[in-house]
């Protein structure tokens, strides 16, 4: 017996169990010593059976202290000690009580995270969010899609469980999809198609759970289907933003801009106009969106019909924090953008969790610090073999150190040459986090993936940015105006623009030499740390996303 109460006052202290009967008992009847000296001053000298206090019941007489009783000798204690303190409690905030209660612990609210899977870049938030969850006493029921095209390697997926055994996996079979009926023919949007087909097996796969879900968290490019699934099962629905709050807010904007002129990237001869972020130019632009661009698909049956469905979404994780992008976040949260639009919660940059190691790090700790020019330009960029020529040159005679991440058919472009006396070109792996970290690098040149900005942020490494298609140059605005790094451009869309070896190598040459970057970059850092601690805005949100799950729950 005695080991169960030792194990219960553990367990009321670890997780601040609240105070009942005991010591509660003792409180109530000396705050109800004002209330019953009050109704008779000879109460204790006329007890003669119980004492009757509101919410206790009786307590017997001969549980009253002798010194409260006139017949005490010590009787004072009572009228000079404890009725002046009993009579001044009501003006006193809170007590504190040295007991705990036995109570039934409070079940945790149960995420189920449910990402399309399309790439490694979709994944590696989804997988840092849900360990971040996990690590605040969430359960999280992650959802792995079984697809035909991935992008994902299974290593990746299973190192990322291993380490997190308390995360419940599940994969979720993804249907054949009629491809002959289909007009289009582009691998990704067809898969997004089989899984939207496939998502009315999620109701018996939910059904299955031993817990109810208390939420569902996807990603934005299957918005529109799941959130009538969601709906259907009456489970909010979360997503994602894998991008900046710039170019997210764009896409929101999207359905109005669009009922309003439906051609009104084909008329568009100026800067595109939204609410609570201005001046859009329609260089920044996405091609893809533009009439004349061969791929214009992706605006009508992609990107417009998930940004129509975010009504229904109930709210959006964003990976950046307040001060990285102080005046849109300002809008989204004032309603400004469009007043239609659910809450956002920037959380960011979203960490916690290395993706892998740094199998890098031997070479690395070899160099100086900040005298290597880290180059990843992802896998999927459409950089033209001539260009790739060009860069190499420029790391070739730029003076510094360099690490340049390869898919292993454009490594060969470079055969055996003395680039490897200069640097080192590796293939891609999911190291990139660690390698920033690394005290060696001292620039980052990317094409403004969004989770590589987050990844710079978090190290303090400044960026050249080099957009190449998509969201890429409004991100590059916002890693500019932050102070993270320079956007060259003049450069325009990579895809679009041959830039020479000897402008590259300039450029470097001037960003590694910039002490005042080098010092904004590190500021930047700083903010980045400061809002994941506690009372930290990113910390805030989170809790506040926690917070609204709890009392939904109860």
């Amino acid at each position: 017996m005695a080991q169960k109460v030792g194990e219960e006052a553990t367990q009321a202290w670890e997780i601040g169990g609240t105070s009942v009967k005991g010591l509660v008992e003792m409180l109530k009847l000396k705050l109800n010593l004002r209330i019953t000296v009050q109704e008779d001053p000879a109460a204790f000298k006329n007890l003669w059976g119980n004492l009757e206090i509101p919410g206790l019941g009786s307590v017997p007489k001969s549980s009253v202290p002798r010194s409260w009783l006139d017949d005490s000798p010590s009787n004072y204690v009572l009228k000079a000690y404890l009725l002046p303190n009993a009579r001044a409690l009501p003006q006193v905030t809170g007590v504190f009580l040295n007991t705990f209660g036995r109570f039934k612990p409070e079940t945790p609210v149960h995420i189920l995270f449910l990402p399309s899977g399309l790439g490694v870049g979709q994944m590696v938030p989804f997988f840092r969010l849900a360990s971040m969850l996990a690590s605040q006493r969430c359960k999280i029921t992650f959802i792995t899609m079984l697809l035909e095209i991935s992008t994902t390697k299974s290593s990746f997926i299973s190192n990322f469980f291993a380490n997190h055994p308390e995360i419940n996996q599940l994969d979720f079979q993804i249907l054949p999809l009629n491809t002959s009926t289909s007009p289009i023919n582009d691998p990704f949007i067809m898969q997004i198609d089989a899984i939207s087909n496939s998502l009315h097996q999620l109701g018996p796969l939910l059904s299955s759970l031993n817990e109810p879900v208390s939420a569902i968290v996807s990603d934005f490019i299957i918005t529109s289907s799941l959130s009538e699934v969601a709906n259907s099962l009456n489970i909010p629905l979360y997503i994602i933003s894998t991008t900046s709050a710039k170019f997210y807010s764009t896409v929101a904007y999207l359905p109005v801009l669009l009922s309003e002129d439906p051609a009104a990237f084909k008329n568009l001869w100026g800067n595109l106009e939204i609410p609570g972020l201005g001046s859009v130019p329609k260089s920044s632009v996405p091609r893809s969106w533009l009439d004349d661009s061969p791929s214009n698909y992706v605006l009508k049956a992609y990107l417009l019909p998930n940004a129509r469905a975010l009504p229904q979404v109930t709210g959006v994780f964003l990976n950046t924090f307040d001060w990285f992008e102080p005046e849109t976040i300002a809008a989204l949260d004032g309603g400004r953008v469009t007043s239609s639009l659910p809450l956002v919660f920037p959380v960011g940059p979203v960490g916690n969790y290395k993706l892998g190691e740094d199998n890098q790090c031997s070479w690395l700790d070899e160099q100086s610090a900040e005298s290597v020019v880290y180059v990843n330009f992802g896998t999927r960029e459409p950089i033209s073999s001539q260009q790739l020529r060009e860069i190499g040159k420029g790391l070739e005679i730029c003076g510094y150190k360099f690490l340049w991440v390869l898919k292993q058919e454009l490594i060969e472009l470079f055969g055996d040459t003395e680039m490897e006396n200069k640097g080192k070109i590796v293939k891609p792996g999911e190291y990139e986090e660690a390698i920033m970290e690394h005290p060696a690098i001292g620039l980052f040149m990317n094409q403004c993936e969004w989770v590589s900005v987050m990844n710079a942020a978090r190290s303090g490494v400044p960026m050249l940015a080099w957009p190449q298609h998509g969201d890429q140059k409004l991100n590059a605005e916002v890693v500019e105006k932050a102070g993270l790094g320079r956007w060259v451009k003049e450069w325009d869309w990579g895809e679009e623009n041959l830039v020479n070896g000897e402008e590259i190598a300039e450029m470097v040459k001037n960003l590694m030499g910039d002490v005042n970057m080098k010092v904004n970059a590190m500021k930047v850092n700083e903010q980045a740390r400061k809002c994941k601690e506690i009372k930290g805005s990113s910390e805030k949100r989170m809790r506040k996303f926690i917070g609204t799950l709890k009392a939904e729950q109860k």
